[in-house]
């Protein structure tokens, strides 16, 4: 069947031969430019440059939120994250009540793994999770989500050791592979999140340059190292050519609000280690860190490899992908159907992966919120934006209430150098009449069965 014919449907009945492997490899917090492929001063990524030397390396990728859980609501539903009143990470309980969050993601949520074992797909997660949280005992487990298999933390039950991510993953693939299938792998790593993690093996590899910086790429380089082994394990097993790789991160690089001294934290899920004053990731100079919609918080890393389908060695700078666009295209190469009534915001960008479609406008808008209100007169920094949209060349940011916004054009301007508004009042007006348009189709407050008991406890 041919890739192209392929790329224009979104289901497909395929023989297993057909069917592609997808690992999706999602980082949390990777800046864009902590990857020596990307130019990095220091740190050595050797593993993930592979990736780019065998694949093509997006430049233009943007995720659904500048921060961790919604980022990875838009991954597996397909859509965007305010839709399930997902706005900010999901943290204990009262703190999740006062931002008028749900306790997790619904289970009853449309699910890309669930829609790939329905067209015959083993799936699994092995890493991060952070749908729920592990302070919230009575929240939904992986399994409940469409996963054959499951190692994770940042979730209820038993945490798994953050790096035991690839041993776990290693041997589910094998297990596919020996029983023919095709098989789905969510691979989210811990790295760079805080804690840092660090090692002495690690550490020694750097051991020239100052402690900071020591302890970020030593913690890159331990992640690096996970997934060569899950690479070579690809080549073992004679899987490569029919897999599809992608690495990515949820987020832009972590930064601290102001200097201040290395010290040590516990996180309740994943244990000690170094706190926020060893992030020491870069964003390629686009502005911006976590927790803002501007590039530097939502464009990252995109890195794909599939031999002989997509290109390897190759860069682009112009393909605008979102992370809403991994549902409809990893359920495309999939043959697999969507939920009825189910509509996805992103769209299929097979033929972007396969470089034959470089257009640089994207046709469908997307969309972010931010749980943040800044009045106008308050705006300072990158953290004022509640609201972004991005239709055709134009990003338009603003703020709660769509007083004070930015106007950039983001395929002639990526570094949000220049805004525009000023120059184009009719295009602000266009947008902001979206946003307010998109305001009406997102819920009031979440509903379901997304509470956990405690919220009942005094």
């Amino acid at each position: 069947m041919s890739f192209l014919l392929l790329s224009l449907v979104s289901v497909q009945i395929l023989s297993a031969a057909e069917k592609p492997n997808i690992l999706f490899i999602f980082s949390d917090d990777w800046g864009w430019e902590d990857l020596s492929c990307h130019g990095h001063p220091y740190i050595k990524t050797p593993n993930i440059d592979r990736l780019a030397a065998e694949g093509t390396d997006f430049y233009r990728f943007t995720v659904a939120s500048g921060v961790c859980s919604p980022s990875r609501t838009a991954v597996v539903t397909g859509q965007f994250p305010a839709r399930f009143s997902i706005d900010g990470h999901f943290a204990w309980v009262p703190s999740n009540a006062k931002r008028g969050m749900p306790d997790w993601l619904s289970p009853k949520s449309p699910m890309l793994q669930r829609m790939l074992q329905k067209a015959g797909y083993r799936t699994a997660h092995f890493g991060k999770w952070h749908l729920a949280n592990n302070m919230i005992p009575d929240s939904p487990l992986p399994s409940e989500y469409g996963y054959d298999e499951y190692g994770a933390f940042n979730c209820a039950g038993e945490q798994m050791p953050y790096h035991e991510d690839s041993m776990h993953c290693i041997k589910f693939i094998e297990k596919s592979v020996a029983e023919d299938k095709p098989f789905f792998v969510n691979l989210w790593i811990h790295e760079p999140h805080t804690p840092f993690h660090t090692q002495p093996k690690y550490q020694w590899r750097f051991r020239d340059l100052p402690e900071d910086d020591n302890i970020y790429a030593s913690v890159l380089s331990h992640a690096d190292d996970r997934i060569g082994e899950v690479l070579d394990a690809l080549d073992r097993l004679k899987v490569t050519d029919n897999t599809l790789v992608i690495f990515s991160s949820d987020n832009g690089p972590a930064r601290a609000s102001k200097p201040g001294t290395l010290e040590l934290k516990y996180d309740t899920a994943t244990g000690a280690g170094w706190g926020l004053n060893g992030a020491k990731g870069i964003t390629g100079g686009r502005k911006g860190y976590k927790a803002t919609v501007f590039e530097g918080g939502i464009c990252v890393p995109f890195i794909a490899r599939w031999p002989k389908k997509i290109a390897s060695g190759k860069i682009n700078k112009v393909s605008p992908i979102s992370a809403v666009d991994l549902l409809p295209t990893f359920c495309a190469l999939a043959g697999a159907e969507y939920p009825a009534g189910y509509k996805p915001d992103g769209v299929v960008q097979v033929k972007a992966l396969l470089g034959q479609d470089r257009n640089t406008e994207r046709t469908k808008p997307l969309f972010w919120k931010m749980p943040v209100k800044v009045n106008s007169d308050k705006i300072g920094g990158f953290h004022w934006v509640t609201y972004a949209t991005m239709n055709k060349k134009w990003k338009l940011l603003a703020n709660h209430d769509l007083t004070h916004f930015e106007l950039y054009d983001i395929v002639a301007d990526p570094m949000e150098s220049t805004d525009l508004k000023k120059q184009k009042p009719e295009v602000v007006k266009e947008l902001i009449t979206s946003i307010k348009g998109w305001q009406q189709t997102l819920p009031k407050e979440p509903t379901g069965d997304v509470f956990s008991t405690l919220r009942n406890q005094k």
